[in-house]
């Protein structure tokens, strides 16, 4: 009686996805890893207070308070009635954090996925058809390097009406480069294992083998890039919001930066300028962290260091 063979690394996944199996295998890192734990819980506490924002917040963010006199509560300092002081127009500052909270995240969110789908397909491409069809899509990677964020915002935010969404599709406009490019690479290897090979020759189409027998495996390191893409964009919409092509019917903590700039009142004012800056710090360093225990388990070599 003949032993059974071992079977082909990656076949297995190959063959069938199993979700359940995949999200266990995504999720060990976070328990295993402190510093991964402590951004998943800061990250979580983020997308609370996102959530229950309206109920957290003491005062209409965009509404004037007083003082016991009656004036207005101009640069108040931290206090009982307003923790983190009142900004030049008399509003609470702890309000427009907690508001501002939802659009960093909803952003970092929104771009993340969009970044990642993008550039997972066009390494699925890129790897898988190679030959012209490589040359020009990594072409393409080369332009998007080439282009920095900033500019090319002042550029499409200046003839679109600035908004959330527009914003979102500038990120994701040059975000999408690392991934593809990373990826790709990983699926050059992948198309040349024995479970590819025998998928070509039961007849399965380009699509199948792409999308079921390869993205599976390229998948903890397309979970890596959500967590980068998520910080880079939470920095890329600050940075615009900072440079005023933000959206100005929302409040997020690159506008909060940006009045508190314009007023002239940054160096004095500490409580205006400081919580945003230390929520925008949180928010890259939480993905950060969580991104770098996926980077050890891909990457054994960082487990020596």
């Amino acid at each position: 009686m003949r032993a059974a063979e071992a079977p082909e690394p990656g076949a297995a996944e190959g063959r069938r996805w199993r979700p359940r199996r995949i999200a266990a295998a995504g999720l060990r890192p976070l328990w295993e890893d402190k510093l991964a734990f402590s951004g998943a819980v800061i990250l979580g506490l983020l997308i609370v207070v996102a959530i229950l924002a309206p109920a957290l917040t003491p005062y209409d963010p965009m509404e004037s308070t007083t003082v016991a006199g009656g004036g207005l509560a101009y640069l108040e300092p931290p206090s009982r009635a307003h923790w983190l002081g009142t900004n030049n127009l008399g509003r609470d500052i702890l309000s427009q954090i907690l508001v501002g909270t939802r659009v960093a995240l909803m952003v970092g969110f929104l771009a993340a996925i969009l970044v990642t789908l993008v550039g997972t397909t066009v390494a699925l491409l890129a790897g898988y058809f190679r030959g012209w069809v490589d040359d020009l899509l990594m072409r393409l990677v080369d332009i998007a390097y080439s282009i920095p964020l900033e500019p090319l915002a002042i550029v499409v935010l200046s003839f679109l009406k600035p908004s959330i969404w527009n914003i979102v599709l500038v990120v994701a406009v040059l975000a999408w480069r690392d991934p593809a490019r990373v990826i790709r690479a990983q699926v050059l290897s992948l198309v040349e294992r024995p479970f590819v090979k025998a998928a070509r020759v039961a007849g399965a189409g380009h699509l199948r083998i792409m999308f079921r027998h390869i993205a599976p495996n390229v998948l903890p390191l397309a979970n890596v890039y959500i967590a980068i893409a998520f910080g880079w964009a939470v920095f890329g919409e600050a940075s615009i919001s900072f440079l005023g092509f933000g959206d100005p019917r929302t409040i997020s903590w690159g506008q909060i930066l940006q009045q508190a700039f314009l007023s002239g009142a940054i160096r004095r004012a500490w409580w205006w300028a400081v919580p945003p800056g230390v929520c925008i710090m949180l928010a890259v360093l939480s993905v950060f962290f969580i991104g770098r225990a996926y980077e050890v388990v891909l990457n054994p070599r960082l487990r020596a260091r």
